[in-house]
């Protein structure tokens, strides 16, 4: 039985997510625990979704209807990554200017993604479709 459809998005998402936490770690001069979560490069949303779409389109070809799913979902995905996520951190900076007393915790203000950041979850994502295709061909 074949579990590449399965595994795929998660192990995108598992390549995704290690890497951030590594250039986080690197950018923040420490281990960036902090940081975990929406935002920075690459995307883990785009990653998870355009690993599905390559494997699709590795496995059953670019004209197969799975395929055309897969694609509307990952633009979705990647607009609203862009945009509005980008919109709601940029709602939260205004409203932690407001809050001068401190008393309460700051929002997260840093929810979206560039396109650079999105870029990179798109290779993340193909490129681990094309392993998990290499890596179940290998052993059937």
């Amino acid at each position: 039985m074949d579990f590449g459809y399965a595994v795929t998005p998660f192990i995108a998402w598992l390549v995704a997510g290690s890497t951030k936490f590594v250039v986080n770690s690197i950018k923040a001069g420490q281990l960036a625990f902090g940081q975990i979560g929406y935002g920075g490069l690459p995307s883990n949303h785009s990653a998870i979704v355009s690993s599905a779409a390559a494997l699709i389109a590795i496995r059953e070809g670019f004209n197969h209807p799975a395929f055309t799913v897969a694609i509307a979902l990952a633009f979705v995905v990647m607009l609203d990554a862009n945009s509005l996520r980008r919109q709601v951190g940029r709602h939260a900076e205004a409203i932690n200017s407001l809050n001068t007393g401190g008393q309460k915790k700051p929002l997260r203000e840093r929810m979206g993604h560039t396109h650079l950041e999105i870029g990179a979850g798109i290779m993340v994502g193909v490129l681990t479709a094309w392993a998990v295709d290499q890596f179940f061909s290998f052993i059937s």
